[in-house]
């Protein structure tokens, strides 16, 4: 019955190529570890972020891999293994026989996972399942963040597949905080970031501005430097690493994570487009 409603969910995506039914198996299993976790104690202590939290909870056009988490409150004690745990007894009703990998380091401010899966594509009906060789595993990454910066702000959200389930999450404003601060801080070039960002300025989405200057204040180049942002701060920032961006190599990286239909969008990119995006923050 689990396998079934695994299918049900994945022929809803009218996948047309083995990448897409890759793309979304992996979106399914998402959404069933967070409906998993949404059944221990872990949203207690712990908001959903990232671009994953987009996708699934805001509907962004593209396709996501990881699960990103922050503690609501700074906790290095926390423990990540016994969620895991109960995620893996959950997963194995559905058909999935899980890998955990612990990649946790003591007195990191992360707690990352890997969860691994090679028997749903055996179970699963697929129609774009390779003619030879094994099927990939399926592989996504789980970062808890226990030394997370302030003034982050959240939210109950409630996931209906595959049962209903409470989740919390970063309020949009502090989701895109979190994404200025990538934006500004990430030390290698990541479409998927600056597709999110035309996401959040065509929506006029605010900037939680008291969670971007902790976050600034915490890790990047203004570590320890107190920086107090604003929207004029933000334009002033973004258009000095807009005027440095490598487009063509911007939208090659995301062009794997949008269906076919959303390529076109992508050709608009230039440093003129996100200037003008820019422009928007308030």
């Amino acid at each position: 019955m689990s396998v079934r409603l695994i299918e049900e969910r994945l022929r809803g995506y009218g996948c047309r190529s083995a990448v897409e039914e890759e793309q979304a198996l992996r979106e399914i299993t998402q959404e069933i570890l967070l409906a998993a976790l949404g059944r221990t104690d872990f949203f207690g202590s712990a908001g959903f972020h990232g671009g994953t939290c987009l996708r699934v909870f805001h509907s962004l056009n593209r396709f996501s891999e990881d699960l990103d988490f922050a503690l609501r409150t700074p906790d290095d004690s926390f423990d990540l293994a016994p969620h895991l745990a109960a995620v893996a007894r959950e997963l194995s009703a559905f058909g999935f026989q899980i890998e955990v990998q612990d990649r946790s380091r003591a007195g990191g401010a992360l707690r990352k996972a890997f969860l691994k899966d090679d028997a749903l594509g055996r179970l699963v009906r697929l129609d774009y399942r390779p003619s030879t060789g094994p099927l990939r595993k399926l592989r996504i990454k789980i970062e808890v963040d226990v030394n997370p910066p302030a003034e982050a702000s959240f939210e109950t959200r409630i996931l209906d597949f595959p049962f209903p389930s409470s989740v919390c999450t970063f309020d949009l404003p502090s989701l895109f905080a979190g994404k200025v601060h990538a934006l500004l801080c990430r030390e290698y070039l990541k479409g998927r970031d600056w597709y999110d960002f035309v996401w959040f300025t065509a929506r006029r989405t605010p900037v939680n501005h008291g969670l971007l200057s902790a976050a600034l204040d915490q890790a990047g180049p203004w570590t320890g430097t107190g920086p107090r942002t604003d929207d004029k701060w933000c334009r002033r920032e973004l258009r000095a690493r807009i005027e440095t961006l490598d487009v063509p190599r911007l939208r090659e990286e995301v062009r794997r994570f949008v269906r076919p239909v959303e390529l076109p969008s992508l050709e608009v990119w230039s440093r003129e487009f996100f200037l003008a995006q820019c422009a928007k923050l308030a």
